[in-house]
């Protein structure tokens, strides 16, 4: 893989010209998902499909963040066609999974109308199952996190369709289209069932490890929903109180960081929820500051303390960088990433802080060719090269950057 057209690497800062992979790669992998759809049956033809599904709508992400309407198009129609045809399975019709990932599908091309009514489609044929059902609060949620993405302010958000959403998913009962403003009555009764619910999976022990991760997936999904419907019908601050108290309690009293890892090995019950309720808490906190005026520090701390003890996690790295970008506070971010990178041995700190700067560097010298006159005296060249390539230097001697293709690459590219 890497020198031929089967497969390709990539640097972190991929080529915006070429989408999914080669002609004779894309043509092997679709070749082994027919294969193997023929093969598998049950549980595993629904999990490939799938896999499938999501592959498919990770090269519509692409096409979405090239900004290229042609193969947006093209991929698009590719797409809803094999979506169609892996929900015509007889194992596949009724997996809200699938529905879902059709859904979203959609709603990626621009087709909201489309996506609201699979959406509404699978809710009502999903059952009563409310908050007990990890499927139908999955389905919820990602609905739910759609349609609040498309407010442009926070005000007269209670009469919003994410709030119906979520509080015909309280109520347990047939789900109804959208219809107009939910009663008060309603949102009372949605927020108790949400806070009973909550205080249930908090104080439940798993009996099995399959128990456990079924658990935390159903544990995480209800904060989502819990929290973004507070977020709606109160406000941020209510929100953040929900991940607050819903990251004590995940926390055990005298949680213990490994000194290498940066693991934390204090989390009770659920070890994986912690981590994907805390990406909830950051990636709502940037919403709402693009949408309302608010103090950027509270993201600030909620970002450092979460990369402290999940140094791994690259969607809380991207979140870090692109609040630092636009603070241009670069010695603070620099302090963060030499203290993030003597503390563990996972490699995304180096790579981050290697793009962190590259991306500092980019900036400089666009200001600078601009014909503006006399900024060359005010932003000077500050040294970027030398700490780019110390920072490399420094990375690749590191035990898992040494054998890291990925981390080699983007050092050669950069020096040439």
């Amino acid at each position: 893989s890497g020198f031929n057209g089967i497969g390709h690497m990539d640097t972190m800062l991929r080529g915006r010209h070429h989408i999914g992979h080669y002609k004779e790669g894309e043509e092997f992998i679709q070749n082994v998902f027919h294969v193997l759809f023929l093969l598998f049956s049950g549980k595993e033809k629904s999990n490939l499909s799938i896999c499938w599904l999501q592959y498919e709508i990770s090269k519509v992400v692409q096409c979405l963040q090239a900004k290229n309407k042609k193969k947006l198009k093209a991929q698009g129609r590719k797409s809803k066609k094999l979506a169609k045809n892996l929900l015509k399975a007889p194992d596949n019709r009724n997996h809200l999974s699938l529905w879902k990932l059709y859904a979203y599908l959609e709603w990626l091309l621009g087709n909201i109308d489309d996506a609201r009514k699979v959406f509404d489609t699978a809710l009502c044929t999903a059952g009563t199952g409310g908050l007990k059902s990890p499927q139908l609060c999955s389905l919820s949620l990602l609905y739910a996190q759609l349609e609040v993405e498309l407010l442009e302010s926070i005000e007269g958000a209670v009469m919003s369709r994410a709030v119906h959403i979520l509080t015909k998913l309280a109520e347990s009962g047939p789900y109804m289209p959208y219809s107009g403003q939910v009663l008060s009555v309603n949102i009372l009764k949605a927020r108790k069932m949400y806070e009973h619910a909550l205080q249930d999976y908090l104080s439940k022990t798993p009996v099995s490890d399959q128990d456990q991760v079924s658990d935390a997936n159903q544990l995480v999904n209800l904060v989502g929903c819990y929290a973004l419907f507070q977020y709606l019908t109160v406000g941020i601050d209510a929100a953040v109180l929900i991940y607050a108290q819903t990251s004590e309690k995940l926390e055990a009293p005298g949680p213990q960081t490994c000194e290498n890892t940066g693991e934390n090995f204090g989390i009770q019950n659920f070890p994986t929820a912690l981590e994907a309720v805390t990406l909830l808490h950051t990636n709502l906190l940037r919403f709402h500051m693009k949408i309302s005026v608010y103090p950027l520090n509270p993201l600030r701390e909620a970002l450092t303390e979460a990369l402290k003890r999940y140094p791994s996690n690259q969607s809380l790295w991207r979140s870090y960088i692109h609040i630092q970008r636009k603070s241009h506070s670069a010695s603070k971010a620099r302090r963060f990433f030499d203290g993030v990178t003597r503390s563990t041995n996972s490699l995304e700190p180096w790579l981050f802080a290697i793009q962190a700067e590259q991306m500092r560097k980019k900036l400089t010298e666009n200001v600078q060719r601009a014909d503006v006159g006399e900024i060359h005296s005010t932003i000077p060249e500050t040294g970027l090269t030398n700490r780019i390539v110390a920072l490399f230097e420094h990375a690749v001697q590191s035990e898992n950057g040494t054998h890291c293709p990925l981390l080699w690459r983007m050092y050669l590219n950069f020096l040439v």
